[in-house]
């Protein structure tokens, strides 16, 4: 069972029905039982990285998180925030991430984009591949997401870089660090592509 951990941050039913629509059992829940038992993981979330660490402290399911995702290789899906929390830490904030990928969170400076783009980045957008992944796997031409976010990880490491993205800049739009993924995008907001970008971590991903 794919569990969409819940810790009082993001629209978690969306990501449910999209599961749902393409034919694949998924659970919301903050049980520490489902999660012990879930076969994959889905973290979601949007807002505050600071909020969010704040959430999943009070949630206490971050040592059984961190067992399940770094001991048990459990294959886990980070989404927007979600993304953001698996990293080491963040300008937006002052709390510590969980630091599954070697990565850290920071801000667009509009000063800096090439041309004069609104912050936060808002809408569809393409991605380009930059190395295979079972969960990029044929996808949908041309792919594009929606995004919502004013913050971006970094990958400190350019091996664990799946997609990128260019918004007045380039920054990693996803990334995979062993059994870790991570999407700055929203696929549950995708459509066709997000569809198949969830197949594909449900079917193809272990």
């Amino acid at each position: 069972m794919i569990v969409i951990v819940d810790y009082n941050t993001g629209n978690l039913g969306s990501i449910l029905n999209m599961f749902k629509k393409i034919g694949h059992k998924a659970a919301i829940s903050a049980d520490p039982q489902q999660v012990a038992a879930a076969s994959k993981l889905v973290l979601p979330g949007v807002g505050a990285f600071d909020v969010g660490m704040l959430n999943l402290d009070k949630s206490g399911l971050i040592p059984l998180l961190n067992k399940r995702v770094v001991e048990d290789g459990v294959p886990t899906l980070g989404i927007c925030l979600g993304m953001q929390l698996m990293a080491s830490c963040s300008e937006e904030g002052k709390r510590t991430g969980l630091g599954w990928v070697d990565a850290n969170v920071i801000r667009f400076q509009s000063h800096a984009l090439s041309s004069p783009l609104k912050i936060p980045h808002m809408g569809w957008n393409r991605v380009l591949m930059r190395r295979p992944s079972p969960l990029t796997s044929e996808l949908p031409d041309e792919p594009r997401f929606y995004f919502v976010h004013s913050y971006f990880v970094r990958c400190n490491r350019a091996e664990d870089v799946l997609l990128t993205t260019n918004y007045g800049e380039t920054f990693d739009s996803a990334f995979q660090s062993g059994n870790v993924w991570g999407v700055q995008f929203h696929p549950e907001k995708s459509h066709k592509f997000g569809m198949a970008l969830l197949r594909n971590f449900a079917t193809k991903v272990h």
